[in-house]
């Protein structure tokens, strides 16, 4: 085997993971959803930036005002899921990159005084890191429903502000019966890798 990670871990992060669309009716703690950060954090971004933004979806009032903003058929497994996020980019990401990135502070002002490409990096390291808390939701024997029908202007105007673009909603949970569709075929090697 190539791989050092063991089976049994590939089969939890990879294989036998699924989209969840149902899920049983178990919280996810608070200790559940720091771990999962505390383990997801360390994935690479350009920079060490952190743009990835999390807002829990926890209160019945909170709930129903994501779930209105969710395609008709996302609509009811979000609103039964135990836990929801919205998975969001931080444009201004760039104030902290002094702290994070010490070696070289004026990456702030060198790289990214102007708001398009802050957005631009925004997106393309919050999506990173988005995969990464993917991964950590199943690190942690929980299921992850990503989603992106949503309308998400209505998403950016009830939860987050002009800083923040949204970038999927997320349902977590351990999963119900039946929780997903048969597994759709996936490209192989030769589809997808290019030896120049």
């Amino acid at each position: 085997m190539s791989l050092v990670l063991d089976a049994a871990a590939q089969d939890l992060l990879f294989r036998e993971a699924r989209t969840a669309n149902s899920f049983a009716d178990e919280p996810v703690t608070e200790e559940q959803v720091q771990a999962i950060y505390d383990l997801v954090k360390y994935g690479p971004t350009a920079f060490n930036q952190t743009p990835l933004r999390i807002t829990l979806v926890r209160s019945p009032e909170a709930r129903e005002r994501l779930v209105k903003h969710m395609a008709e058929g996302n609509q009811a497994k979000t609103a039964a899921a135990p836990l929801v996020a919205i998975l969001s980019a931080d444009n201004e990401f760039h104030e902290e990159l002094p702290q994070l990135f010490p070696h070289f502070p004026q990456a702030k002002d060198a790289f990214f005084s102007e708001r398009p490409v802050r957005e631009q990096s925004a997106l393309v390291n919050a999506s990173l890191q988005a995969g990464y808390f993917i991964l950590g939701v199943r690190a942690a024997g929980l299921a992850a429903g990503p989603m992106t029908g949503l309308d998400f202007a209505g998403v950016q105007k009830e939860f987050l502000d002009a800083d923040h673009t949204p970038l999927m909603v997320v349902n977590i949970g351990k999963p119900g019966e039946p929780a997903a569709f048969a597994r759709s075929p996936r490209l192989e090697f030769d589809q997808v890798i290019t030896t120049v």
